[in-house]
């Protein structure tokens, strides 16, 4: 911690006397186009029509950065956030959650336990990244027959890639209101002759975030001001080194992280969270005759949580011990034809155990495994330009408990799209995709309590797997000042898998229980129908001056025959204002969420409409070889009682009031 402060107030020490240099202009007039490492051909965001996607890097990340990655992804497009407080909030895309979307980092599964609860953090740190990417379509395909909602990509570049002719970095540190928010972060590069290094790191501290109102709308007895258990506390340290060369690159890195965070229930829980990981890399250009490149990747991962109760006692100890290869070539074009094709194979232990007997009350012990292989190709016809993907794969589930039956599913996926460009920057697309998912370990096994959750959960081990029909339209201008994009799109999926409460409450044995503090929730199936359309129409996005962005997501989710899917996302639209010139940069955005009370037959809370204002103003100097950046942003500035209909706790946690946040970045 001594180190730690230091570098803090090196940080405020440097970035007070900044006023005194040079304000140099700074800003570019024209922005860079964004590559998407996480597609198939490294393609530029806005070529991305076969595979949508949104990505977020520079002043723009920064400016919605928030304490977890839902947060900080909650107002793109066709994305909302679970909102199970502010330690941990997932990405919902598109009304789908959990395992059915799938979080990355470089392009490697982040390896934790998020998908299995919503109280449960995402283990990846968007403090340090240097953009985060949003895909569904073909690309999905490459990295998980599950991402039937499509995938994040969390970018740090931890293994060099390139070997810079300095020394380069960024720090950043940052103050807010509502949660008393304190955040260092930090990242570097640098070479030492065909040596490329890399390191970077961060800590957040957060008190209880400050409400508007009542944590429980009409109960005066409930929390008011500050929201009990919604502290985050967060630390990672990541370290890289490539050899890099003409032929490619060859790297290794490490990092690690700790995390403590509130679940803000009545019960007070908070969860203890670390994780070590380690990743291989090496690109390798044009190996032999007919293939560009071959890239190699092994990832390893020894995840852990403790869910505790208030008074610091352990409850249960979670455990997830990952290994991951992936094996890519890109080949030569063929017919017209390029592409990408490879081997996937991941192994993991889960468990769930009880921390005072050792016995696996929740979640038996479960080894899962599964190896696939994946193509995806594409060719231009004149103005259309095709696309198509597969992937075979073989899931495999063992749990170490005799009386669970072992489970193994084969799955293949694929999904075929095409672009019609039908003038300078215009075109129209169309793609489809069938994708299949195996259930996980939770939704086959579980059998037990969940603290944080405060349900009882029963899986069922004769899930079958589901089975998942997308049909998307797309419309698009991607040149000039002036852009704009409309997607319609319809998902079928049979055998669609989700947790049905039935209000029973029990103890935590299972036995019934009129005052029990758990409420039996059961893993079932049935099939669902999701239709939803987005839009969004912008003005001068890339360059100074004036910039104005308009848009709107809505989407409804239903089990046929069965009423509506749970924690569906509500309707939105809203508008931004930006301007850029020289040193200054600023902007207001507004989002309006519609009232949300189309719910699932086990729901009873309707979701109130509400209005987000935000606003954001930086001022950039230039002294020496740095740059500084001094920044003031304002979330909620109307100060509203907002919950998310996409949160299992609307009930008792809305998310946090009028929060400004004042900070110093630093680039050199």
């Amino acid at each position: 911690m001594a180190i730690q402060r230091t570098l803090m107030a090196g940080a405020v020490l440097s970035a007070l006397a900044s006023p005194t240099l040079s304000n140099a202009q700074t800003a570019d007039p024209t922005l860079p186009a964004v590559t998407v490492t996480a597609a198939p051909f490294g393609n530029e965001e806005s070529a991305q029509i076969l595979a949508p996607a949104k990505v977020l890097t520079g002043n723009e990340l920064r400016n919605k950065l928030g304490s977890s990655l839902g947060e900080t992804l909650s107002q793109e497009l066709g994305v909302t956030a679970s909102g199970f407080g502010a330690g941990a909030s997932r990405p919902i895309i598109r009304g789908l959650e959990g395992p059915r979307v799938k979080i990355l980092q470089n392009g490697m599964s982040v390896s934790d336990l998020s998908t299995l609860s919503s109280d449960h953090a995402v283990a990846a740190d968007a403090a340090t990244a240097r953009q985060v990417e949003i895909l569904r379509g073909p690309a999905a395909l490459l990295y998980g027959s599950g991402a039937i909602g499509g995938l994040v990509n969390v970018v740090n570049d931890r293994i060099p890639t390139e070997l810079l002719s300095k020394p380069s970095g960024e720090a950043e540190l940052r103050f807010g209101s509502a949660d008393r928010e304190r955040m260092f972060s930090f990242s570097g590069d640098g070479a030492a002759g065909s040596i490329g290094l890399h390191l970077d790191g961060s800590a957040r501290n957060t008190d209880d975030y400050r409400i508007p109102g009542l944590a429980a709308p009409g109960d005066p007895a409930s929390a008011s001001g500050r929201l009990p258990s919604s502290f985050t506390r967060a630390r990672s340290l990541g370290f890289g080194a490539s050899h890099v060369a003409d032929w490619g690159y060859i790297g290794a890195s490490v990092d690690t992280r700790d995390d403590r965070y509130g679940i803000p229930t009545d019960e007070r829980s908070f969860i203890d969270l670390s994780q070590t990981r380690g990743d291989i890399a090496a690109h390798i250009k044009q190996p032999f005759a007919g293939i560009e490149s071959a890239t190699i990747k092994l990832g390893t991962s020894d995840y852990k949580h403790t869910e505790k109760e208030a008074d610091g006692t352990p409850a249960t100890d979670f455990a997830n011990r990952s290994h991951e290869t992936r094996w890519e070539l890109t080949h030569q074009p063929i017919a017209g034809w390029r592409g990408t094709f490879g081997l996937q194979s991941e192994y993991a232990k889960l468990s769930a155990l009880s921390a005072e007997t050792g016995r696996p009350d929740t979640i038996p012990a479960t080894r899962s495994s599964s190896f696939a292989a994946f193509l995806v190709e594409e060719r231009d016809f004149g103005p259309l330009r095709a696309s198509a993907g597969l992937r075979s794969e073989v899931a495999k589930r063992r749990p170490e408990d005799e009386a669970f039956a072992d489970r193994r599913f084969r799955l293949n996926s694929y999904s075929l799209g095409g672009l019609w460009n039908f003038g300078q920057g215009y075109g129209a697309g169309i793609t489809y995709t069938i994708a299949q998912r195996a259930p996980a370990a939770e939704e086959l096994y579980s059998n037990g309590p969940h603290e944080s959750t405060a349900t009882f959960d029963i899986g069922d081990a004769g899930l079958d797997k589901e089975k998942s029909r997308n049909l998307e339209l797309t419309l698009q201008k991607t040149e000039g000042l002036v852009r704009w994009k409309a997607n319609l799109f319809e998902n079928r999926i049979r055998n669609y898998i989700f947790g049905r409460v039935d209000g029973t409450t029990v103890d935590e044995d299972g036995a019934a229980d009129p005052a029990g503090e758990f409420r039996t929730r059961f893993w079932a199936q049935g099939k669902a129908t999701i239709r939803g359309a987005e839009a969004e129409i912008s003005y001068n996005q890339r360059g100074n001056g004036l910039s104005l962005r308009a848009f709107a997501d809505t989407s409804r989710g239903r089990l046929d025959g069965d009423g509506n899917l749970p924690l569906q996302p509500a309707t939105r639209y809203g508008a931004e204002a930006g301007y850029r010139q020289a040193s200054w940069r600023g902007g207001v955005s507004l989002l309006r969420a519609l009232r949300q009370d189309r719910l699932a037959a086990f729901e009873s809370t309707v979701t109130p409409a509400y209005t987000m204002l935000n606003a954001d103003l930086s001022y950039t100097v230039r002294g020496g070889a740095a740059q500084w950046t001094w920044f003031a942003l304002v979330r909620n500035l109307l100060d509203k009682d907002i919950r998310y209909s996409t949160s299992l706790l609307r009930d008792v946690a809305p998310q946090p009031g009028r929060n400004l946040i004042v900070g110093v970045r630093a680039r050199f």
